[in-house]
């Protein structure tokens, strides 16, 4: 098939498709025409890599990943130990985000939006986040 039937049946534009063969994720066949040829097993795998990196996976954990689904020997452990330390690192940035939240929200509570020029916001800002919202007041 081509990369357009590809494209509409992985979910996946044929750009993202291609930058998955540079990176060696996929590697259809090429008709005689140097075209890409895709088989029905190109397209799983190009499903697969689409909900893994909906999920958050970077490249070399679908790389991980697609090994790992392709061993038919594999030890689930391997599967649960990459995912885990996947889950890891989206609750260190949840962490991060909440911090970041509390931070912003700390800042928009100091300011007083109104007409005058002071503005914590602007002040944290500018000091590298040394103004702490509470001294802005």
């Amino acid at each position: 098939m081509t990369i357009g039937e590809a494209a509409r049946i992985s979910g996946l534009p044929a750009k993202t498709i291609r930058y998955y063969e540079d990176v060696g994720l996929i590697s259809p066949a090429r008709d005689a025409n140097g075209y890409r040829a895709f088989s029905d097993d190109d397209v799983h795998r190009l499903a697969f890599v689409n909900r893994a990196r909906g999920l958050g996976f970077s490249i070399e954990d679908c790389r991980a990943l697609l090994g790992l689904y392709e061993d038919t020997a594999r030890a689930s452990e391997d599967v649960k130990r990459l995912a885990s330390e996947h889950l890891h690192r989206i609750d260190t940035r949840i962490a991060e985000l909440q911090a970041m939240r509390a931070t912003m929200a700390a800042l928009v509570s100091a300011c007083a939006g109104d007409g005058r020029p002071d503005c914590p916001i602007l002040d944290d800002l500018a000091s590298g986040g040394g103004a702490t919202a509470s001294r802005a007041r």
